[in-house]
């Protein structure tokens, strides 16, 4: 039984707590009715000399799933069903079957790699990702928490966005976790995104488009409001999460097909299959409000949004490759980048930002869609139920 005032104590033995309890402990029959206990009489009568409440007409209307909207919707938010966006039930179904720990993944054999296999060049690459996608996750979680959910209006959303939340903590769970058993300098690696200009730059640009949404008392019938927000969970749903992440991952996976670091690539495909889920669900959230709204986004903000992301990353992949490691360079994470982006800009109906672009790493969609088959009694089954079938498009 939980100490409600140190749920960490140490938990006493159980003490039987009741007359039937103690009873049964020294053999003794017992009669679960006291002979004095009167019987229970009339309870209906007591019932009825209890006022009814009284509910005012607008409150006792019953919610129709017409009245619901993603925002400035008038239905109760209290009230889940009747659902309006099924779609939006059945992402938080999916990601519930998708539940994973970063402890159920065994990093023996990466430690001995980073020590004695990995390059100077192999260590800065592994490093620099783990700082970046940390600070991220962070970000990613905050944002969905504290600018995103409470805006929309109707539950079925803000019930998947809830596990999303909890999905960024675990990234960032995962990342401590890869960092601590490599045993790197945390305070050195989380403080690279404030002192390395082409992490800090990525992160600077993501609070400059998100920040504008973090307030509470935003009023989202002002359509200049609106607009803004509806750029800001565009930019963080096609960019950040489904480019700069899915984009951000590549260089572990590079290592990983060398058979390297095979742990923490491990930790990376289960984040990248939550992040399926994610990119997918704000893009669709996006369109959806863009629909109901009858919003009408200006292409040249949307084309800038596009090319000022090209431009972090292609300072981010110099930085991080300023020599090509074995199977991996920074023209192929640019060019890998303007190859998804094209992708995420066509799922949100946006004009090709990067014409011609071509798939640098036809590998890459691999590691999201990949069923492995583990062997029961060498590791803890953590496959995905439904991770196979995933797709970002």
């Amino acid at each position: 039984m939980l100490n409600w005032d140190d749920p960490f104590a140490p938990q006493p033995a159980k003490i039987a707590e009741t007359k039937m309890e103690a009873a049964v402990a020294i053999n003794e029959p017992v009669n679960p009715i006291s002979q004095d206990t009167p019987p229970v009489q009339g309870i209906e009568a007591r019932k009825s000399d209890i006022p009814r409440p009284e509910i005012s007409p607008v409150a006792a209307k019953p919610v129709n799933a017409e009245d619901k909207r993603v925002v400035n919707g008038l239905a109760d938010i209290n009230q889940l069903a009747p659902f309006k966006y099924p779609w939006a039930w059945e992402y938080f179904l999916n990601a519930n079957k998708n539940h994973w720990t970063p402890l159920d993944v065994n990093m023996t054999q990466d430690v001995h790699d980073f020590q004695h296999k990995l390059t100077l060049e192999e260590r800065h690459v592994y490093e620099n990702v783990l700082s970046y996608l940390t600070t991220s996750d962070i970000l990613a979680m905050r944002n969905i928490g504290l600018a995103v959910m409470e805006k929309m209006t109707a539950p079925e959303l803000q019930i998947y966005q809830a596990r999303q939340v909890y999905e960024e903590a675990m990234h960032t769970w995962t990342y401590q976790h890869c960092i601590e058993t490599i045993g790197l300098d945390q305070g050195e690696i989380y403080n690279r995104y404030r002192v390395v200009p082409e992490i800090n730059h990525k992160i600077q640009l993501c609070n400059q488009r998100l920040d504008s949404v973090l307030r509470a008392d935003i009023d989202l019938t002002d359509r200049d409001e609106l607009e803004n927000f509806v750029m800001a969970y565009t930019f963080f749903a096609g960019v950040f999460e489904g480019t700069w992440f899915y984009n951000g991952f590549s260089p572990i996976f590079a290592l990983q097909r060398r058979g390297l670091m095979k742990g923490t690539a491990e930790q990376l495909q289960y984040i990248m299959r939550d992040e399926v889920l994610h990119a997918s669900f704000g893009i669709r959230v996006c369109k959806q409000i863009i629909l109901e709204e009858n919003l009408k986004l200006d292409p040249r903000v949307i084309q800038h949004m596009w090319e000022e992301a090209e431009a972090a990353e292609t300072q981010y992949a110099h930085f991080l490759l300023p020599e090509p490691i074995l199977g991996y360079s920074a023209s192929d994470h640019i060019a890998q980048f303007r190859f998804i982006a094209n992708r995420r800009a066509q799922k949100l109906d946006h004009a090709t930002p990067f014409p011609g672009a071509e798939n640098a790493l036809p590998w890459l969609d691999e590691q999201a869609n990949l069923k492995k088959e583990k062997n029961f009694f060498e590791t803890r089954v953590t496959e995905y139920q439904t991770g196979g079938a995933l797709n970002w498009d």
